[in-house]
């Protein structure tokens, strides 16, 4: 087997995972179990192994800390300052993942003692490097949802037009006028009505809608893109 010279660091995943909670983007979070920084709040993560595929190792490690699996799942960046870990050099490759709350429980295992959500805009103190890669993240998030219907990886298959403006607003951070916002949204053609209501809000049950993926590939196709 070959061996390198010269010193090399090692690789790691770092996992910035997104999802609403009682109208509020949160941020999942685990305990660290181990040193360094036992008892502090990380974002979930470890390290590569040698015949892995990196962002295999992201799904891994989210399985391994937050039992979370099947998720929206994209990378974000790398992150290799010296000194970022104080156990050797490290390089962590950061990823984006988002969790549907309506199909996914979270629960901690693997080398955390507690999984939680906290306000993605403010977490407590962070180990390592995390809140910067934290805010790397939420900048690439916000991005893509400028850009692209990525309300479909928060909200349930079936949503009101209201939860779907109330995304936008609490993603992008900024208030949308209820007018504007649902003639732009339905100008794409990509989001359908539906002959149903909301349960349980008489009498003012608001109209359900769907997402066409049909339509957006369309879309996509024509060079459109889902900017709101």
């Amino acid at each position: 087997m070959y061996s390198y010279q010269h010193p090399h660091p090692a690789v790691s995943i770092d996992c910035a995972i997104f999802g609403l909670d009682e109208g509020e983007l949160k941020v999942l979070l685990i305990e660290r179990k181990h040193e360094p920084f036992k008892g502090r709040w990380a974002l979930p993560g470890g390290f590569v192994e040698m015949d892995e595929d990196i962002d295999e190792a992201a799904r891994r490690e989210l399985e391994e800390e937050t039992g979370v699996r099947k998720v929206f799942l994209e990378q974000v960046g790398a992150f290799g300052a010296p000194g970022r870990d104080p156990r050797e050099r490290v390089i962590t490759i950061a990823h984006l993942a988002i969790v549907n709350l309506h199909d996914h429980k979270v629960r901690a295992a693997s080398d955390a003692s507690e999984a939680s959500w906290f306000p993605a805009a403010k977490p407590p103190a962070l180990a390592f490097d995390h809140r910067k890669i934290l805010e790397a993240s939420l900048a690439k998030l916000r991005d893509k949802a400028s850009r692209e219907p990525l309300f479909v990886e928060f909200l349930p298959k079936r949503f009101t037009l209201t939860q779907l403006q109330h995304f936008y607003e609490v993603v992008l951070g900024e208030a949308l006028d209820k007018r504007n916002f649902r003639k732009k949204i339905m100008s794409y053609g990509a989001i359908k009505e539906l002959e149903a209501f909301e349960v349980g809000k008489a009498p003012r049950s608001a109209r359900l809608h769907r997402f066409d993926s049909k339509a957006w590939t369309v879309l996509k196709k024509a060079g459109r893109s889902f900017a709101i």
